[in-house]
């Protein structure tokens, strides 16, 4: 092997070491903390350093978390399992299917309804937001009014549509043969064939919809629907502030993210590999 190979794989590695330990340093520091004193917490690089270690901030989080007046942690943490569970399994669901009928189909309007697509796609939520309010008055403190606007989400769509537009038709093609309907040929042949664009859709929204804040304060006052990120954000403002419990409690809300990651992950570097080759 040459040394110009050699070193240039080197670099590369040193590179991409350099970037994981940048990107993995605050969620180190985060879980760290969350064991350590709240006077040893915010303490710059220090720390870093595993010292002190011990469950009290997570006993102090369910503790200060249980009672009516402040809401129950559990039940803020099963708010959030909902809300986030039903948005990505409806979604995969609309979502899949409007993508394949946008790259399979041939209908009236197509290409203009997907226009319309493609444009909400860089439409920031925020600009919709207080219409969607309005709109959505009636539904205030509930479930379903959190769920309900990100059922339908375009850029989900777009991604199913990429996705189906570059796999080769060629099976479906051989189900339309044996009698199978657009709806048939879908749920027998294509979601099947379908797992890393299934898995990513899914990781993507749940990351969207688990760290969702601006339409929960928007619409929730009622404790008993509040989702765990707003919940933080009332917790991490009383005073005195206790970053050690602040730090637990960003770390159970973090911990559902990397798990669900961790489970999918071999589907969704497959997605990203698989369209990186066909483009």
């Amino acid at each position: 092997m040459r040394r110009s190979t050699i070193l240039a794989k080197v670099r590369d590695y040193v590179l991409l070491v350099a970037l994981s330990a940048l990107i993995l340093a605050p969620i180190y520091y985060l879980i760290v903390g969350s064991f350590k004193p709240s006077s040893d917490v915010i303490d710059g690089f220090a720390g870093f350093l595993p010292t002190n270690l011990s469950l009290d901030n997570y006993a102090n989080v369910f503790k200060a978390l249980s009672s009516d007046s402040t809401g129950y942690f559990a039940q803020f943490f099963l708010n959030s399992v909902l809300i986030s569970g039903v948005i990505v399994l409806v979604g995969l669901v609309i979502n899949s299917m409007a993508g394949f009928a946008f790259a399979r189909l041939e209908w009236a309007g197509r290409d203009k309804v997907f226009l319309i697509v493609v444009i909400l796609v860089i439409v920031p939520f925020e600009s919709a937001a207080i219409p969607l309010l309005f709109m959505l008055q009636g539904g205030r403190d509930t479930l379903i009014v959190q769920m309900l606007p990100f059922l339908a989400n375009a850029f989900s769509i777009y991604l199913f549509y990429t996705f189906f537009l570059n796999s080769s038709p060629s099976v479906e093609e051989a189900a339309r043969l044996d009698g199978l309907g657009a709806f048939g040929t879908f749920v027998r042949v294509v979601a099947p064939n379908a797992k890393p664009v299934f898995a990513t859709v899914a990781i993507l929204t749940f990351l969207s919809s688990w760290g969702q804040y601006l339409w929960p304060s928007l619409t929730t006052s009622d404790p008993s629907v509040r989702p765990l990120p707003l919940e933080i954000g009332a917790f991490s403002g009383q005073q005195p502030v206790d970053w050690g419990a602040v730090f637990a409690f960003g770390t159970l809300l973090v911990l559902p993210i990397l798990v669900l990651f961790l489970a999918f992950q071999r589907f969704f570097v497959q997605s990203v590999a698989s369209s990186a080759v066909k483009e």
